[in-house]
Order: structure tokens, then sequence, then C-alpha cells
């Protein structure tokens, strides 16, 4: 980029790209394609991804691979778990999850099957200031074979179909990790999948049966991320070992707070909770990585929450424990859901979130019936009890 296309993207950064394609033909002194492209990834990575998004000297790649890639919390979390001397990613797209990762070893191997990828890296690290590092333009299949013995291995198996459209399952994603494991475990100790936050867990286990470690990702309370942890132990996952699988969850708040859990399926099993057939002072609503993960009684015990129903996933206490991952409500007034009841709630709650859990209808048909409009700072949340009673809860955030 020369400075007149430098300045011509800075100028332009909010601008609509379609629009600007438009007008090309006004800007013959700047390089107008490359000048959108730079425009449109800047506007894609501005809250995903802001430290790229401050560096002005990188080039973007087409938009699907900056869609397909990490944003900066998760690739630092990524991180976070290991260190050494080499790692490898083998399917390295933009380099998000590269460049953090490398932060914690000496040296790093890109491997990329697309060509232009690899030509956009081998600029944009020099620019990251990324210094001991080799680029494979190459099918990661096939560098498995000839690959050297590293530390840590990376992989995140391409998700879409030859259609486009985004595929879950282990063995439709590209390439197969659950066979390829046993070659990779021969050339790292540890290696990390990342894999769709769709993906059924006791499946993915089943699939990768050296996995010792599951980690589920969320940010502002949505699921992002599965990562799967698998260690060369030479002893594969039977229903036993399954069990003793560790599940790590984890959601990034919108405050900045980190909501931290972990448990196995032996736990979640053996756990017994007590339940509530009405609500106490507090409600609690766990977060997204924590629905995705299962423990639904282990939460409870941990916790010392009642749980209301077996598939009613609130819970409820006389005393607040701030330290719970997840949404907690002071409840202000309980109803029943009779006619008499669901027309006082309408009459007095003209606005609200609603919620509903294991009940009746779905939140929109619930709003439809009652009439509440959507918004403000009172939650209902309409559920199912033990003793297969119907209530609603009507509350504000602690």
């Amino acid at each position: 980029m020369d400075n007149k296309t430098k300045k011509f993207i800075q100028e332009h950064l909010n601008d609509d790209v379609i629009k600007l394609g438009l007008q090309s033909h006004r800007h013959s002194d700047i390089d107008i394609q490359l000048a959108i492209r730079q425009i449109s990834g800047l506007q894609k990575v501005k809250n995903k991804i802001p430290s790229f998004y401050n560096n002005h000297d990188l080039l973007f790649p087409k938009q699907l691979s900056i869609e397909q890639s990490s944003s900066e919390i998760t690739a630092k979390y990524k991180a976070s778990l290991f260190s050494g001397e080499t790692f490898a990613d083998l399917t390295g797209g933009f380099g998000i999850d590269f460049y953090f990762i490398y932060q914690q070893f000496n040296s790093g191997i890109y491997i990329e099957i697309d060509k232009e990828l690899c030509e956009l890296a081998e600029r944009n690290f020099k620019t990251l200031n990324i210094n001991s590092y080799t680029i494979s333009n190459a099918n990661s299949i096939d560098y498995i074979e000839e690959m050297q013995n590293v530390d840590l291995i990376y992989i995140d198996p391409h998700r879409r179909s030859n259609t486009g459209k985004k595929t879950i399952k282990i063995s439709d994603c590209e390439p197969d990790v659950s066979l390829l494991y046993d070659k990779l475990l021969q050339k790292a100790p540890n290696v990390m999948v990342k894999l769709s936050p769709m993906l059924d867990i006791h499946q993915a286990i089943s699939d990768l049966p050296t996995t010792k470690e599951v980690h589920i990702i969320s940010v502002d309370n949505e699921c992002k991320e599965i990562l799967m942890i698998l260690k060369d132990e030479n002893i594969k996952t039977d229903n036993l070992k399954h069990n003793s699988v560790i599940i790590k969850t984890i959601n990034y708040t919108k405050s900045g707070k980190e909501e931290l859990f972990e448990y196995t399926f032996e736990e979640e099993k053996v756990s017994k909770p007590e339940y509530a057939d009405l609500p106490l002072r507090y409600l609690y609503e766990p977060n997204a990585s924590i629905m995705k993960s299962g423990a639904f009684k282990t939460i409870a015990s941990r916790f010392n929450l009642k749980k209301f129903h077996a598939n009613t996933h609130l819970y409820t206490s006389n005393e607040v424990n701030t330290d719970f991952p997840g949404r907690i409500f002071i409840i202000n007034e309980v109803y029943n859901n009779s006619k008499t009841d669901v027309k006082r709630l309408s009459c007095n709650i003209p606005k609200a979130n609603i919620s509903t859990r294991n009940f009746l209808m779905s939140a929109d048909e619930f709003r439809k019936k009652t009439g509440i409009k959507d918004g403000g700072d009172i939650y209902l949340f309409a559920f199912k009890t033990h003793t297969e009673k119907y209530i609603i809860a009507s509350c504000r955030k602690v």
C-alpha cells in the first residue's frame, strides 16, 4: 500500500464499501480494490480483533477468511493453555490464532493450503514482529507425514461444505481429525482442536478418544468455540475415562468478568441437588458455556442452590452467591399460570424481558398471549417445577 491508499482507507473507514466500489472511477490515483478490501476487513476486525484493527500496515484476506477466524479474546484464551519451544498451526488461515499462540513459544510453523493466505501471512508476520517461523503452502494431511516433532499442534478444521453450508460433525470437516488424531499425537504430546459450538460434546469425545479436556468458550453469553485437548498417553478413552474427561467452561462478560467453571461427567452423574417447588429470594440462570456443557446438577450442588425441575435449568436460593457463573436475579413476585394471574401479570407489567424454560409455550407465544412488550429492566421467567406446576417469576437483575 502506498501512502495515498493508506490515507484513503483511513478517511473512508466507516463508509459503505459497495458504494465505494461503484464510485471507483473517481479514485483512479489509488488501488481502489485493495482499499475496499482493507476497509471491509478493518470494519470486520474493529471489535473482533482490536489489536489488528490498530495496525495500519496489515493486509486483509477475502471476507470468508476473516469471518472464520477466531476473535482476539478466544485466541488469547487458547494461547494461555500451552507454552514451549515450537508449535505448529496446521490450518493457518488469516493467522489470528497463530499470532497469539506464538507469543507463548519460541518458534512456530504455519501450514495453509491457500497460497494467497500464505503470501499474506509472510507479509503480515513481519509487520507483527513475528521473527522465528516457517510458512508452508501445503495440505495439512500431507504435511503431517513429514513434519518435525513439536510441543503443540493446533488445528481448526474447515467447517463448510462444497456448497458453502456450515458443517458441525467432526467427520464432515476438512480435515477429518477423527481419522488423524493418532498421527497428530505421534508428532506432538499435545493437540488442540477447535470445533463448532454446535457440536455434541459426548459424541466429540467418542470421535476423539484421546481427549483429556474439553474447553467451552463463550463471549457475552454466546457460545463461540469448543476446544478438544488431546494428550499422548497411549490410553484411549473408554466409558470410565469418558466420565473423567475434564470439562472447562468460560464466559467473558461485557463487564470484563471471567466466569470459570469446571467439572467431570462423573461428578454430574453422582450429583443430587435439592429441588424447590416455589422460588426463594434469588433466581440463577447459568451462562451459555455451562448450558452447553450439561453441568445442570453439578452447578446446583457446587453453589448450594435448589433446582426447579430436572429439565428446568434455573436455580434458586435465599442467599445470594455472587460467584455464580451466570446471571443472578432478585425475585419480586411469583404468578401462577392461571387466567386470573396471567391477566394480572399483563396489567402489572407492560414491558419485560421474557424467557420460558420447560414451559407450555415459547417466549414469543407467551408475549403474544399476554401482550407484554419487549424490553425494560424487568425479567419474566416462565417455567415448570418438579411437582409439575407452571409458574412465572418477575425479577430484576442483581
